[in-house]
């Protein structure tokens, strides 16, 4: 994502990997206000959905807090369906006019699939299960492909990939740091 406001907060690196089973979204701690560092410890990760959906946010953060809270309550009256409820977010997103002029990116996933939701009323579903955004995105993307292109490490876990990745993503973009969290999905309980 690009920094267009030098005035705005920005929070910039989030990969999502499904491999082997499990389901991880990774995201750096930096949050930039044009080219200052204003913190490197936040957290931009979130689990909705009694922790079944995990999500992560790229962009300026008031804006992704406010995408946060309208996404619970689409999962809320679409009782936990992802896809629904990323259509209907991205639909309110592309319409309202206060929503339209928001400045940021989000990543949900639940166990069986990954989104990327857009300002431009997108909602994208990525190919070999592997995603990112924000400014280091590009470079946690491409290192995660590169680690899986490897056959003798086709066994790594989703997140050790994702703190391989994130790493050398840190490594290249300034705006992407080295203090990354990590959010799993948890298992729905069987009903």
């Amino acid at each position: 994502m690009e920094h267009t406001n030098p005035n705005q907060w920005y929070g910039t690196t989030i990969l999502a990997i499904q491999h082997n089973g499990e389901t991880i979204i990774a995201g750096d701690g930096q949050v930039s206000l044009g080219n200052t560092i204003m913190k490197s410890t936040a957290n931009k990760l979130r689990r909705l959905w009694n922790g079944s959906i995990i999500s992560g946010f790229a962009g300026a953060t008031a804006d992704a807090f406010t995408l946060f809270e309208r996404l619970e309550h689409k999962l809320e009256s679409y009782r936990g369906q992802l896809q629904k409820s990323a259509v209907e977010l991205a639909r309110d997103w592309r319409t309202d006019k206060y929503l339209r002029k928001l400045e940021a990116m989000l990543i949900v996933a639940d166990s069986e699939e990954i989104f990327v939701i857009t300002g431009n009323g997108d909602v994208l579903k990525p190919e070999g299960q592997i995603t990112a955004i924000g400014s280091g995105g590009n470079y946690a993307l491409s290192a995660a492909l590169g680690i899986l292109s490897v056959d003798n490490n086709k066994d790594l876990s989703a997140e050790d990939i994702a703190r391989k990745s994130m790493k050398i993503a840190a490594d290249i973009c300034v705006y992407t740091n080295h203090e990354v969290r990590i959010l799993k999905v948890v298992p729905k309980k069987p009903e």
